[in-house]
């Protein structure tokens, strides 16, 4: 008789294979969003959703699921060609580089509800901009390898896969966690959902007049992100920095008035010049507005506190009252020497 496993370790691997298969559907879904902006070769894109999606995931669920990761991008390549050999190896280019920003991430100590300035630095630096660059060296290589890339072409094409890919990490990926994080959001009135209407499509807006222009106008969105910041937090932010990005890399690839003039090398400067400082200002002033209301409801809960111990010292009852106050004090450190 073979022995049985424990139903409990079935479960687990049946959720195991379920999250690999909807990492893969996932990535292959989101490289077609992508594949639209394409740039060089049809298949070099400056946005690059499935990064950001198989980072995401890799947080959430860990290692395990990157076979997920492999099977979407072999499935993306192979429809893209060139030829077997240089598919597998840039489907395993594509592999590693979220797997590297994984242990980057984890190596630094990262969390995820970026409650902490280190932790957008470390998405920023780590995640996307040293992580991403794995894939590019690999899959523009290995393009040029099998011949699908002249020689003079492959720093452009290097340059625009990996800012592609780190555009997808640093947009898509805090979108992700966020959903992924299970925090209850607050009650919502109508007019706060009137407002986070309002707040959205004004970004989308803003983004697509300044695209249909020859004049550089894409500052605009800048306030649409403070204001997502000051009302909304990472919620607020996080959409319309993928918004902004979003048109701005289409405007990009379709050639609109507002990159029309430019050579490859410029347009991409521009564009991830652009679509960067959309998500570090996203991610740094939600993060400090955070700080800044946490530490604000904490000095109104110890004020609380103190007026309710004040109010029971008055009565009559001092033990009462110092003791809860005691308990949610700080403890006191000691003076250091210098």
């Amino acid at each position: 008789m073979r022995p049985q496993l424990p139903v409990g370790r079935v479960r687990g691997h049946v959720v195991l294979v379920l999250w690999i298969v909807a990492v893969a559907v996932a990535y292959f879904t989101s490289a077609q969003v992508g594949l639209r902006m394409a740039l060089v070769e049809h298949q070099v894109t400056p946005f690059w959703p499935p990064t950001g999606i198989a980072l995401a995931c890799l947080l959430l669920r860990g290692p395990r699921v990157w076979p997920g990761i492999t099977l979407g991008a072999f499935a993306v390549n192979l429809v893209l060609g060139p030829q077997l050999p240089a598919i597998l190896v840039i489907a395993a280019g594509n592999t590693a580089a979220p797997l590297v920003a994984y242990l980057l991430l984890r190596r630094v100590g990262f969390r995820r509800g970026f409650d902490r300035i280190t932790d957008v630095l470390a998405l920023v630096f780590l995640g996307a901009l040293t992580g991403m660059l794995v894939s590019a060296t690999v899959g523009s290589t290995t393009l040029l390898v099998a011949g699908a890339l002249s020689p003079d072409h492959w720093l452009p094409t290097w340059f625009v896969w990996w800012t592609g890919d780190a555009m997808g990490v640093l947009t898509v990926a805090p979108l992700i966690l966020l959903l992924g994080s299970g925090a209850k959001p607050r009650t919502l009135g109508p007019w706060r959902i009137a407002e986070a209407i309002a707040l959205f499509a004004g970004t989308l807006a803003v983004v697509l007049a300044a695209t249909a222009v020859a004049a550089n106008m894409l500052f605009l969105a800048f306030p649409f992100l403070i204001w997502a910041g000051l009302r909304f937090h990472l919620a607020g932010t996080v959409p319309c920095a993928l918004i902004s990005s979003t048109v701005a890399s289409y405007a990009a690839s379709r050639n609109l008035p507002a990159f029309a003039d430019l050579d490859l090398t410029t347009k991409m400067v521009v564009l991830q010049a652009f679509n960067g400082s959309v998500a570090l200002t996203a991610l740094l002033h939600a993060t400090l507005t955070a700080q800044r209301d946490h530490a604000r409801r904490a000095v109104d809960d110890a004020c609380i506190q103190l007026t309710r111990a004040v109010t029971t010292l008055q009565q009559g009852h001092p033990l009462e009252g110092m003791t809860d106050l005691l308990h949610r004090l700080p403890p006191l450190k000691p003076p250091r020497a210098d």
